[in-house]
Protein backbone atom coordinates (compact mmCIF):
# COMPACT_ATOMS: atom_id res chain seq x y z
CA UNK A 1 0.00 0.00 0.00
CA UNK A 2 1.65 3.22 -0.68
CA UNK A 3 0.61 6.68 0.37
CA UNK A 4 0.47 10.09 -1.09
CA UNK A 5 3.06 11.97 0.58
CA UNK A 6 1.44 15.52 2.45
CA UNK A 7 3.37 17.96 3.93
CA UNK A 8 0.89 17.88 6.85
CA UNK A 9 2.10 14.57 7.30
CA UNK A 10 5.27 12.81 8.71
CA UNK A 11 6.41 9.43 7.82
CA UNK A 12 5.62 6.96 10.74
CA UNK A 13 9.46 5.62 11.64
CA UNK A 14 10.64 8.94 11.64
CA UNK A 15 7.74 9.67 14.51
CA UNK A 16 8.93 6.22 16.21
CA UNK A 17 12.70 7.62 16.43
CA UNK A 18 11.99 10.22 18.24
CA UNK A 19 9.87 8.70 20.57
CA UNK A 20 12.20 5.86 21.05
CA UNK A 21 15.20 8.68 22.21
CA UNK A 22 12.88 10.27 24.78
CA UNK A 23 12.13 6.63 26.19
CA UNK A 24 15.42 5.50 26.00
CA UNK A 25 17.44 9.00 27.60
CA UNK A 26 14.58 8.92 30.18
CA UNK A 27 15.95 5.62 31.26
CA UNK A 28 19.58 6.35 31.17
CA UNK A 29 18.38 9.32 32.90
CA UNK A 30 17.61 6.99 36.00
CA UNK A 31 20.24 4.35 35.51
CA UNK A 32 22.56 6.70 35.63
CA UNK A 33 20.81 9.34 37.72
CA UNK A 34 22.52 12.19 35.52
CA UNK A 35 19.48 13.75 34.47
CA UNK A 36 21.58 15.47 31.36
CA UNK A 37 20.07 12.43 29.38
CA UNK A 38 16.83 14.50 29.00
CA UNK A 39 18.41 17.86 27.17
CA UNK A 40 18.87 15.38 23.88
CA UNK A 41 14.95 14.89 23.28
CA UNK A 42 14.38 18.22 24.88
CA UNK A 43 16.80 20.25 22.21
CA UNK A 44 15.93 17.78 19.33
CA UNK A 45 11.68 18.55 20.29
CA UNK A 46 12.58 22.23 20.53
CA UNK A 47 14.17 22.95 17.14
CA UNK A 48 11.93 20.73 15.62
CA UNK A 49 8.82 23.04 17.11
CA UNK A 50 10.63 26.06 16.91
CA UNK A 51 12.57 25.91 13.62
CA UNK A 52 10.78 22.71 12.10
CA UNK A 53 14.23 20.65 12.02
CA UNK A 54 14.23 17.95 14.26
CA UNK A 55 17.98 16.39 14.52
CA UNK A 56 16.73 13.42 15.58
CA UNK A 57 14.05 12.66 12.68
CA UNK A 58 16.70 14.17 10.43
CA UNK A 59 19.23 11.66 10.99
CA UNK A 60 16.44 8.72 10.83
CA UNK A 61 15.55 10.13 7.77
CA UNK A 62 19.11 8.41 6.47
CA UNK A 63 18.35 5.00 7.50
CA UNK A 64 14.64 4.87 5.45
CA UNK A 65 14.74 2.18 2.47
CA UNK A 66 11.98 3.54 0.55
CA UNK A 67 10.65 6.92 -0.15
CA UNK A 68 8.95 8.77 2.52
CA UNK A 69 5.94 9.03 0.93
CA UNK A 70 5.31 5.36 0.84
CA UNK A 71 5.36 5.06 4.86
CA UNK A 72 2.01 5.23 6.87
CA UNK A 73 1.47 9.30 7.58
CA UNK A 74 1.38 10.86 10.92
CA UNK A 75 -0.67 13.85 11.28
CA UNK A 76 2.23 17.24 11.82
CA UNK A 77 -0.48 18.64 14.05
CA UNK A 78 -0.73 15.96 16.29
CA UNK A 79 2.15 15.04 16.32
CA UNK A 80 3.28 18.91 16.93
CA UNK A 81 0.76 18.88 19.67
CA UNK A 82 2.33 15.64 21.29
CA UNK A 83 5.62 17.46 21.02
CA UNK A 84 5.07 20.34 22.78
CA UNK A 85 3.62 18.17 25.68
CA UNK A 86 7.21 16.67 25.86
CA UNK A 87 8.87 19.27 25.55
CA UNK A 88 7.36 20.59 28.68
CA UNK A 89 7.11 17.36 30.65
CA UNK A 90 11.08 17.28 30.00
CA UNK A 91 11.93 20.60 30.70
CA UNK A 92 9.72 20.71 33.91
CA UNK A 93 11.77 17.40 34.76
CA UNK A 94 14.95 18.91 34.30
CA UNK A 95 14.15 22.02 36.04
CA UNK A 96 12.83 20.00 39.04
CA UNK A 97 16.29 17.82 39.01
CA UNK A 98 18.19 21.04 39.25
CA UNK A 99 16.22 22.21 42.00
CA UNK A 100 16.66 18.72 43.85
CA UNK A 101 12.31 18.18 43.61
CA UNK A 102 12.45 14.32 42.96
CA UNK A 103 8.87 14.10 43.48
CA UNK A 104 8.23 16.34 40.70
CA UNK A 105 11.59 14.76 38.51
CA UNK A 106 10.24 11.19 38.63
CA UNK A 107 6.50 12.13 37.70
CA UNK A 108 7.62 14.28 34.88
CA UNK A 109 10.10 12.17 33.18
CA UNK A 110 7.57 9.36 33.85
CA UNK A 111 5.13 10.80 32.16
CA UNK A 112 6.79 11.21 29.54
CA UNK A 113 8.32 8.16 28.78
CA UNK A 114 5.14 6.18 29.52
CA UNK A 115 3.27 8.35 27.21
CA UNK A 116 6.32 7.89 24.43
CA UNK A 117 6.06 4.53 25.20
CA UNK A 118 2.65 4.07 24.90
CA UNK A 119 2.74 5.96 21.41
CA UNK A 120 5.47 3.43 20.42
CA UNK A 121 2.86 0.37 21.02
CA UNK A 122 -0.05 2.31 19.26
CA UNK A 123 -2.27 4.92 21.14
CA UNK A 124 -1.05 8.36 21.24
CA UNK A 125 -1.81 10.00 24.61
CA UNK A 126 -1.29 13.31 22.90
CA UNK A 127 -2.89 13.27 20.00
CA UNK A 128 -6.37 11.75 22.09
CA UNK A 129 -5.72 15.13 24.26
CA UNK A 130 -4.95 16.94 20.70
CA UNK A 131 -8.77 15.28 19.74
CA UNK A 132 -10.16 16.56 23.06
CA UNK A 133 -8.94 19.74 22.65
CA UNK A 134 -10.32 20.10 18.80
CA UNK A 135 -13.69 18.75 19.55
CA UNK A 136 -13.70 21.25 23.01
CA UNK A 137 -13.21 24.51 21.31
CA UNK A 138 -15.74 23.39 18.24
CA UNK A 139 -18.36 23.07 20.83
CA UNK A 140 -17.28 26.35 22.43
CA UNK A 141 -17.36 28.00 19.21
CA UNK A 142 -20.85 25.93 18.64
CA UNK A 143 -22.80 27.36 21.67
CA UNK A 144 -21.02 31.05 20.96
CA UNK A 145 -22.64 31.19 17.37
CA UNK A 146 -25.88 30.02 19.11
CA UNK A 147 -26.27 32.50 21.94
Amino acid sequence: MTFMHRPDSIPRPLVRANQWVIVLAVLLSWITAWSGWLVVPLVAGLLGRLFGWNPVMRFAKLFLRKDPSTYVPEDRRQQEFSQTIAIVCLAVALIAHAFRWTAVYWVFSAMVAVAAFVAILGFCVGCFLHYQWTQYRYRQHQRAKHV
